[in-house]
């Protein structure tokens, strides 16, 4: 009925995701718990229940009602359900609306839909180095000219 704001358009859903990728290699279901090391070089789809550490070099789904209490690496991960562990992804993170994630994240493309909830830090590659203080920590001196802070410092010695 709308046309779709240009944000919208730019925005990845999970089946954008998942187009380029192989099928789903392995599945957990909803009434599995999997406890220990998992890992995969294939796609993952979660729908029960995964504790210990999850790794994929492709895409890591959480479906609504998963939960992972684990740290996560993949290549691609899209989450509806539940994370509570650190989440370091290579390419694209999805939060769905229905995301709960409860961690640090790393990744170089994050993508949170409205109602997703997220409690951690999160780093996004490409600003490696980067400073959260202001660039500019300049004073405006006598006379109204703006100086660099080493110059007040130089003048209150000379005081």
């Amino acid at each position: 009925m709308f046309p779709k704001s240009p944000a919208e358009n730019k925005m990845v859903s999970h089946d954008a995701v998942s187009r380029g990728s192989d099928d789903v290699e392995t599945v957990v279901g909803p009434s599995v718990v999997v406890e220990g090391d998992f890992a995969s070089e294939g796609n993952i789809l979660v729908k029960g229940t995964v504790s210990g550490s999850v790794k994929t070099a492709r895409l890591l789904t959480v479906e609504p009602g998963a939960k992972i209490m684990a740290n996560v690496k993949a290549g691609d991960a899209v989450v509806a359900g539940e994370v509570r562990g650190s989440i370091k992804v290579e390419q694209q993170l999805e939060l769905t609306a229905s995301a709960r994630v409860l961690g640090d994240i790393q990744c170089q493309i994050l993508v949170v839909a409205a109602g997703a909830l997220l409690q951690g830090k999160v780093a996004m590659k490409g600003l490696e180095g980067a400073s959260t203080e202001p660039n500019d920590r300049r004073r405006v001196a006598r006379g109204g000219r703006v100086r660099g802070e080493e110059e007040m410092t130089e003048d209150s010695a000379e005081v």
